[in-house]
């Protein structure tokens, strides 16, 4: 899909910043009120928080690729998150009790989900569906995890705040310009048809996308499943060098994956990328160089989902962008227990 903006490089690199932004502040902002509580039941704010984050995306997906004015879900998204802030510093200031987490943390995971399937959407709009762009905006996320566990701050939290607010005027600006211009003719035509419910578009029926979808979000579980377990090995000490390095090796690997399987295709790309995350899988151990190369190759499978995805579901990308990060959560789950 061809795109009519002036400055997609632009536009794709805010939105990758924006996204690092959103991602360090709703964990710097969870971690603060943990920290400033002496309450129990921490573990499900938390929950509440990752649930409503990925969890609700396929819905916010849909609710995304029915709206042309989509800089809207981002306001909105901005909106939600500085609330949240707001409220969290409400909540430790006065000591509110557990309630009041929780409702910092429903803000936070609603203003994660619009944000996360808008930029998704607009990734491809911009780009069309492009692996390297793609890679580059989900990857920048993890860093932003590594960086608000590390220095969270109510300092670095309001930077957080003001710096991603900047961006997102930049962005609006930047791409209510770009409008002025026209969209493509192949985007209006998708926003039409999913404005009039039309089925996704797939050369192979409604049979072939429930099954392509099926194995897409199994894939993405044992993914998340496994990213998690190189992660979180016990025999690794997380210092905060560690972290903030898995947090970039991660990144790099979501970069990395889409320029991979673009160079030597999906198929060859990936075949070696799973043997060496096999590999690394079985004698990882305690061996920080292996369970990073682990964490790496790993990642490098997510952009290739998301083309995929993409592909079966054409014109619903906020969807197909949803149903895979709500594949997160159950592989997250089951790697912790």
């Amino acid at each position: 899909m061809p795109s009519t903006l002036k400055h997609p490089g632009m536009m794709l690199g805010l939105s990758a910043a924006m996204h690092l932004l959103v991602d360090g502040l709703c964990v710097c902002c969870l971690y603060l009120m943990a920290e400033a509580s002496c309450l129990g039941g921490l573990v499900g704010v938390f929950l509440t928080y990752n649930v409503l984050a990925f969890m609700t995306q396929p819905f916010t997906g849909m609710l995304v690729d029915r709206l042309q004015r989509r800089h809207w879900v981002l306001l909105v998204s901005l909106s939600f998150l500085a609330l949240a802030v707001l409220a969290a510093s409400l909540v430790v200031a006065v000591k509110t009790p557990r309630v009041g987490m929780l409702a910092v943390a429903v803000l936070l995971g609603l203003g994660n989900s619009l944000f996360h399937v808008w930029g998704g959407k607009q990734t491809v709009v911009t780009h069309g569906n492009d692996m390297p762009a793609m890679g580059v905006f989900v990857s920048t996320g993890a860093l932003g995890l590594s960086l608000g566990v590390v220095f969270h701050s109510w300092g670095f939290l309001q930077v957080f705040l003001l710096v991603l607010c900047l961006l997102a005027m930049a962005y609006v600006n930047m791409d209510g310009r770009s409008n002025l211009s026209g969209r493509s003719n192949q985007e209006n035509q998708s926003f039409q048809n999913v404005q009039r419910g039309a089925k996704p578009a797939s050369r192979h029926g409604m049979g072939f996308v429930l099954l392509s979808m099926v194995a897409l979000v199994a894939f993405v579980l044992f993914r998340s499943f496994t990213g998690e377990i190189f992660s979180s090995s016990a025999g690794v000490h997380k210092t905060q060098v560690v972290v903030l390095l898995m947090g970039a090796i991660a990144m790099l690997g979501k970069m990395a994956g889409g320029w991979l399987a673009k160079w030597f295709g999906i198929v060859p790309s990936m075949v070696v990328v799973l043997v060496l995350v096999a590999v690394c899988f079985i004698v990882g151990g305690t061996n920080l160089a292996i369970l990073l190369t682990g964490i790496f190759m790993i990642n490098c499978t997510m952009p290739v989902t998301l083309y995929l995805a993409n592909m079966v579901l054409e014109g619903r990308e906020g969807l197909a962008f949803g149903l895979l990060a709500a594949a997160l959560i159950p592989g997250y789950l089951l790697a912790v227990n």
